[in-house]
């Protein structure tokens, strides 16, 4: 039997009557009446005989749909502005160094893409110590390290002649590459990179906190331990080589943040498949639980009219090196190769114009949908949690970086 086979409906008002019945389950009575109904429809196919697909992945959309996402508290306009301060910092610190000695290196584009997940993070989730519990623990990626220093730099915690010796701390004025309390105790907490220390440190951080508070040798209260990491750090073995543990061990002070920007050093990191779709399978086998933070809002309309779902058709069977070839070639390029090949698509855009097809943003860099994920992650329990947030790297650089195959070597 072929998959085309398998997908063809051959009984389309049949079909109908299973969309409406299950429509009207999580209407009238939520949705986990519905995930119990579809549970014991699988296991009845199976124990029929019938197979089942092997699959783990859900479709290539977000997690939390827009009616149950929590709302952003705050001045969104002003996070807004002071977010690109930090990028803008961040941009011009790099530039700066390497303009003056063009071997120091470092990093400008991983920032870019990862700013607004920080950016929510710090002002509305990352929890300093009180008088009942101990901070939150923070384990940064390394090739950030410019964005939190910029962060700090406004914050008045460093000063603009730390900043003017990025790289160059030997002297004990300056600010070292990379998270690491041996060169800076005052101010970095744990070491991240190489790149995969950072997920695995985390892991046995929250296992022991866990232990700690079990045994009531230290009791943590809604303390978590966050880790932020790349989608081609993930292929380090320490990245991924203890997850198995933090789902065993139920580990729902865990939370991981994964910048899928699709890109790494040299490169796509999936140029032919789908990291997330890959991620997400190895996560959920190991018992994560994974919330999938890929479109912005600007997408919502236009998953509101996909009544026969040929929209998600597409997102799910384009791959990694065509969404990065999408925000690298602009509106009009996005529309003729990634709407065009469905007349139905390219209909449902026929009133947007390339520069509102261009903005069609990414969840990654959408406060909005930014915040439902972390307010998901915090409050979910009984498993360690993996944020999978799609980004563009070099965001915001356009044609100097923006998506493009150098954008991990632009440094000045």
């Amino acid at each position: 039997m072929t998959e085309q086979h398998i997908l063809e409906d051959i009984d389309p008002i049949e079909t109908k009557e299973w969309v409406d019945a299950l429509e009207s389950v999580l209407r009238e009575e939520g949705p986990e009446r519905a995930q119990y109904i579809l549970d014991r429809l699988s296991k009845e196919a199976v124990k029929s005989g019938t197979p089942m697909p092997a699959s783990i992945t859900t479709p290539y959309r977000n997690t939390i749909a827009p009616q149950n996402e929590k709302p952003l508290p705050g001045d969104l306009f002003m996070e807004r502005r002071i977010r690109s301060i930090i990028r803008w910092n961040a941009l011009a610190m790099v530039m700066k160094a390497n303009r003056q000695d063009s071997t120091l290196g470092g990093h400008i584009t991983s920032f870019s893409s990862a700013a607004t997940l920080y950016d929510i993070a710090f002002n509305h989730f990352f929890r300093g110590a009180s008088e009942t519990q101990e901070a939150d623990m923070v384990f940064f990626q390394g090739h950030i390290a410019p964005g939190i220093y910029a962060r700090s730099f406004i914050e008045g915690r460093l000063t603009e002649e730390q900043m003017d010796n990025f790289r160059r701390e030997v002297d004990g004025k300056g600010l070292s590459s990379y998270p690491h309390p041996w060169l800076m105790p005052d101010y970095w907490q744990f070491p991240t990179v190489s790149m995969g220390l950072g997920p695995l440190q985390a892991i046995y951080q929250a296992h022991v906190m866990k232990y700690q508070d079990s045994r009531e040798l230290v009791k943590q209260g809604d303390r978590k331990v966050w880790a932020f990491l790349g989608d081609g750090e993930c292929d380090e073995p320490e990245s991924l080589g203890a997850i198995a543990l933090a789902g065993r061990e139920k580990l729902d002070n865990l939370i991981f943040v994964i910048n899928c920007n699709l890109q790494r050093l040299d490169g796509p990191v999936r140029g032919n498949s789908k990291i997330v779709q890959e991620l997400e399978g190895v996560f959920r086998g190991a018992g994560w639980n994974v919330v999938k933070c890929l479109w912005g809002r600007h997408w919502d309309p236009l998953f509101e009219k996909d009544e026969k779902g040929l929209l998600q058709k597409r997102m799910d069977e384009v791959c990694d090196g065509e969404l990065q070839n999408y925000k690298a070639n602009g509106g009009a390029y996005t529309r003729e190769h990634f709407f065009g090949k469905y007349p139905e698509l390219l209909e449902m855009v026929k009133d947007m114009s390339d520069d509102d097809i261009m903005n069609l943003n990414r969840g990654g860099h959408d406060p909005y949908k930014v915040y439902a994920a972390y307010a998901a992650a915090t409050s979910h329990k009984g498993q360690p949690t993996v944020i999978l947030a799609q980004t563009v790297k070099g965001y915001g650089m356009f044609k100097a970086a923006e998506a493009q195959n150098t954008a991990h070597q632009t440094k000045k």
